[in-house]
């Protein structure tokens, strides 16, 4: 029997809409280019003066002062492999005293083949890094080049958490605590362990682990009204989740999902189980998160205290409004400028966004 043709329009129509996002675009809002060609601009973050530190995935660090790309010397040798490379950047809370960075990128040094997330700092002397100095590195080695992370983050109390995808071994790494990946983690800011790690007196657990279950978290940012650690982090097709990290807490990865294989078949059958916590939030389908950030200024008026995390897969920057912990509306900022990488509010209370193959532009509401 022959379909009419408006029934097979209707049912391609239908179809096509399971796969596509659908929030609203919003169009009170404009950019300006601020840096432009810049590849893959993993991460950046200010430095007091108002210039950028911006980490290029391919392995460079650029400072960015009076319109000027400054290319920075000492760093390490940074292992590049699919979604790894030179990722995430943040200033030391007293920077100005100290001079330290910290950086995360993959590292081909330690045990087995490939390489692995690792977090360091060093000092920044105008334009060379000295100091060098590894915090943390994941183990073992991997030669797989998906989920490495890796966000960085310090807390209100002064404390470093970062975040270490599964590396694709989803049914070993993210439910074992005996095992770096898949986890969000806690150390000093010179790499020591806190004795009030939620397993540091466990035996032959990673000390540094403060939460796990987790797939691959490129969002984190620490919330400025309630001071609570907020991520997302990567579902497989659907199932990207907004999580509020808690010490010692299971987020359920690979157990519990809200997302299917990429091929479309299940590799679980439940969304909730007892002692695995239930996201904040979800996407169906994915957006591929990267970046994330709350609006805390005058900037933008009734924006205030929304949450922005940014879409690779869609190309625009996700303007969630929150309300008692919940998303209650979404709407579509920078439409279609690019795959959004990572999202920071300046000192001067602006919204900054990477995007690749663009560059980084300030946010305007028109």
């Amino acid at each position: 029997m022959k379909l009419k043709l408006p029934i097979i329009c209707f049912i391609l129509i239908g179809l096509l809409s399971c796969a596509q996002d659908k929030n609203p675009t919003n169009t009170e809002n404009e950019y300006e280019i601020i840096v432009s060609e810049l590849n893959i601009p993993w991460g950046f973050t200010f430095l007091p003066d108002g210039s950028m530190l911006i980490t290029e995935k391919a392995g460079e660090l650029i400072h960015f002062k009076n319109k000027k790309k400054i290319k920075i010397s000492g760093l390490p040798d940074i292992y590049v492999r699919g979604q790894g490379g030179f990722m995430d950047v943040v200033l030391h809370p007293n920077f100005e005293e100290n001079s330290f960075v910290y950086f995360s990128y993959a590292s081909s040094e330690g045990d087995g083949d490939g390489g692995n997330t690792t977090i360091a700092r060093a000092k920044f002397n105008n334009t060379r890094l000295t100091d060098w100095q590894v915090l943390y590195k994941a183990e073992p080695n991997s030669r797989r080049g998906q989920h490495f992370g890796s966000r960085l983050v310090f807390d209100n109390e002064g404390y470093l958490y970062f975040t270490i995808g599964d590396r694709g071994n989803r049914d070993v790494n993210p439910q074992d605590i005996t095992r770096d990946c898949g986890k969000v983690y806690r150390i000093n800011d010179d790499g020591t362990i806190p004795k009030d790690n939620p397993f540091f007196n466990e035996s032959n657990a990673k000390k540094a682990i403060y939460s796990y279950g987790h797939r691959n978290p490129q969002g984190m940012i620490l919330n400025p009204k309630t001071g609570d650690i907020w991520t997302h982090e990567h579902g497989p097709k659907g199932g990207d989740e907004i999580n509020i990290i808690k010490a010692g807490k299971n987020y359920g990865w690979p157990v519990i999902s809200y997302g299917v294989n990429y091929s479309g078949t299940k590799f679980t059958d439940i969304t909730e189980k007892e002692g695995m916590e239930q996201p904040l939030h979800y996407w169906d389908p994915s957006i591929a998160p990267s970046g994330m950030a709350f609006i805390d200024s005058d900037k933008y008026g009734d924006w205030n205290g929304n949450l922005l995390v940014g879409s690779l897969k869609f190309q625009y920057l996700d303007m969630c409004t929150i309300k008692n912990n919940k998303v209650v509306k979404e709407e579509r900022l920078l439409d279609k400028l690019g795959r959004v990488r990572c999202v920071e509010q300046g000192p001067d209370g602006y919204i900054y966004v990477g995007i690749e193959n663009l560059g980084i532009v300030k946010l305007i509401r028109k």
